[in-house]
């Protein structure tokens, strides 16, 4: 009988998904094929301290953490864990950070690598090179910190229309993200999303659908069918994701026409790689009346959270969430395999 892999399931961490982050974990523990693998908690605390496997499960549970001293080396031991499944969202985990450190110790990981988790990260590099390669996005203007005095809400207005999106260029699940149509709503949510990054975007309202699709693979990337997200408030905010109170629904499958289906796949799988993404990633468009579609973002490590698209998605496709796992972590083993074959050094 072959010897079980060890994953180490890396969850918590030091960013404003930090709650997200551990449902995500709760529910990949639960769905793992315990008899192909072995479960080892990696929790990180929101100080950045790397917890051993007793804090790391009440982290989890969410109960009160032993006294610690802050530790920013990470306890993770390269001969103890065979690969790891990272559910780090947001900054520090999904950004290339994280990504990096997995590798400098020769560690197989879930999901993109460096470049393509930087790339998807950055939403003003994504639409980069998502228009570079022939896909279309929301107009938009970019703003550092820096330039925020030579940005005014006429200036905006004029260029975009109204209503306007004001985002962190570097956050996810909508932390941070600001709909406005009056000159106070704008300096307040520029004000907003430069606490959580210091680059903004500026966006044009597109009004149309939210679809979403999910991608994994890595050479030979395949998309899922697709899914629609239904607002609960005016767009799908941090609350709408997450609230216990929240009136947001989803659709999957979307209603949409065969031939619109086709196109979000091709387009969702084109961008995957113009991002330089392997492993998994979700894709997220605008499609309007007139039947144009749009990328608004890419998610490259996605909620696997019970009420997450990315696993449910997936399922509706005919890969139930235990499979989905392994399919991940085989993934993350080949390109591992693949990329230790390459010279690192003469």
């Amino acid at each position: 009988m072959a010897q079980k892999l060890k994953v180490g399931i890396l969850f918590g961490g030091r960013s404003t998904e930090h709650e997200v982050s551990l449902r995500s974990a709760a529910s990949v523990l639960a769905a793992i094929d315990r008899k192909k693998f072995t479960p080892v908690l990696l929790g990180i605390a929101k100080d950045g301290t790397w917890l051993d496997s007793s804090e790391s499960a009440k982290l989890l549970k969410g109960e009160k953490l032993s006294k610690h001293k802050t530790d920013l080396m990470p306890k993770l031991d390269p001969k103890k864990i065979d690969v790891v499944f990272p559910v780090l969202h947001g900054a520090n985990g999904e950004d290339g950070s994280m990504q990096g450190f997995l590798k400098l110790i020769n560690v197989p990981f879930v999901g993109p690598g460096i470049l393509g988790s930087a790339a998807g990260m950055d939403k003003d590099v994504t639409k980069r090179l998502l228009l570079e390669a022939g896909i279309k996005v929301a107009d938009g203007i970019v703003c550092k910190a820096h330039e925020r005095p030579a940005l005014s809400f006429s200036t905006a207005k004029k260029k975009l229309g109204l209503p306007l999106f004001v985002k962190p260029a570097n956050a996810g699940s909508s932390v941070g993200v600001s709909k406005v149509r009056t000159e106070k709503e704008f300096l307040a949510a520029m004000s907003a999303a430069f606490r959580f990054d210091t680059k903004l975007l500026v966006e044009k309202a597109i009004i149309g659908r939210e679809i979403e699709v999910a991608v994994m693979g890595n050479e030979y990337p395949v998309a899922s069918i697709p899914g629609e997200i239904v607002p609960g408030d005016e767009f799908y905010s941090y609350d709408d994701k997450y609230a216990s109170t929240s009136a947001s629904s989803s659709k999957i499958p979307a209603d949409l026409p065969k031939k619109a289906v086709l196109e979000i796949q091709k387009n969702a799988v084109k961008a995957y790689r113009a991002l330089s993404l392997e492993g998994m990633t979700r894709v997220d468009f605008f499609y309007t009346e007139e039947g144009e579609l749009l990328v608004n973002e890419v998610n490259t490590l996605p909620g696997f959270t019970s009420i997450s698209m990315y696993p449910k998605m997936w399922e509706a496709s005919g890969v139930p969430f235990p499979e989905l796992v392994t399919k991940l972590i085989e993934c993350a083993l080949a390109r591992h395999t693949r990329e230790n074959t390459l010279v690192t050094a003469l």
